[in-house]
């Protein structure tokens, strides 16, 4: 069955329960967690702005993610099939035609919301509606290549929430140091979206998946991928050190030594060990783009 096949529609409603779990609300927290690092960037006094910060999270967390995830799941419900058949489109849970609905209803709510909340987080959510289709869905299907998509996603979960959320407060464009930071902290994303790929190695290389650890092996993606996580990092230091931010420099230095310990022990076994490094390697990943944050936004 092609991707693009649509079957008939289901006279049979979806239970709520399913509908949100077809959104995936674990997958929400990335893009709300850089949304508040944008935010604390700018440098703007949260307490007058309390409507913009809850509309930015919503629409970066449940609305924007959340339709990704349905778009996701819709375009790959036949390697889910394999990999996860308890998901609610391939167990039937989400029958028929609803998951496009649920996903074109998605995409028609985010760019309401985006509008309302001025030029630049409009421009941020087309953008990211581009990448959520176009990640999934032909004629691109960015996630078919190892390279191309998970650079996607990270440039979606990291970078645009982080632009979203200081555009949000700034009513206009970030400065330079901003705008340098998120797309540093994007191309480290680069990485832990490869570790997320080691989960389904069997399922991608049956459905023709090109992620890196199908093309490269285990081994070298993870490596690949530790190199990215690192490198990203050591330019983020450089460049808040160099930018007089020397608390937050130091604090995102501590935080990447103990995610290179982390990464000692993920790549010894990547395939077993990938779930506890996104717990343990990711968490202080998180919480260094918090701490060059509130360098940015002149807190520390």
């Amino acid at each position: 069955m092609s991707d693009l096949t649509i079957p008939a529609a289901s006279p049979r409603v979806p239970a709520l329960k399913d509908v949100v779990a077809l959104t995936k609300p674990v997958t929400w927290f990335p893009p709300m967690w850089a949304f508040l690092c944008g935010v604390v960037s700018s440098g703007i006094s949260l307490s007058d702005n309390w409507g913009f910060l809850l509309a930015g999270i919503v629409l970066t967390g449940p609305v924007v993610c959340g339709t990704s995830q349905v778009i996701n799941d819709w375009c790959d419900r036949h390697v889910d099939a394999i990999n996860e058949p308890d998901r609610p489109i391939p167990s039937g849970r989400v029958p028929g035609r609803w998951p496009v609905g649920l996903a074109l209803a998605g995409t028609a709510l985010s760019l309401a919301l985006g509008a309302m909340l001025g030029f630049w987080v409009f421009a941020a959510t087309c953008v990211a509606l581009f990448f959520g289709w176009a990640y999934s869905a032909p004629p691109f299907r960015f996630k078919r290549s190892g390279w191309w998509g998970p650079a996607v996603c990270g440039l979606s979960y990291e970078g645009l929430s982080w632009f979203t959320g200081a555009a949000v407060m700034l009513a206009a464009l970030p400065g330079t140091n901003v705008l340098a930071v998120l797309l540093l902290y994007s191309v480290g994303a680069f990485g832990i979206m490869t570790l997320n790929d080691f989960k389904a190695v069997d399922g991608d290389a049956q459905m023709g998946l090109k992620s890196l650890p199908v093309t490269l092996g285990v081994p070298s993606a993870a490596m690949i991928a530790c190199a990215v996580i690192a490198l990203s990092q050591l330019a983020v230091i450089a460049l808040l050190l160099a930018e007089q931010f020397t608390l937050s420099g130091i604090a995102v230095s501590a935080l990447l030594a103990l995610q290179l310990a982390c990464m000692v022990r993920l790549v010894r076994d990547p395939r077993r060990f990938a779930p506890w490094y996104n717990a343990t390697g990711v968490s202080l990943y998180v919480f260094g783009m918090l701490a060059a944050a509130l360098g940015l936004g002149g807190y520390i």
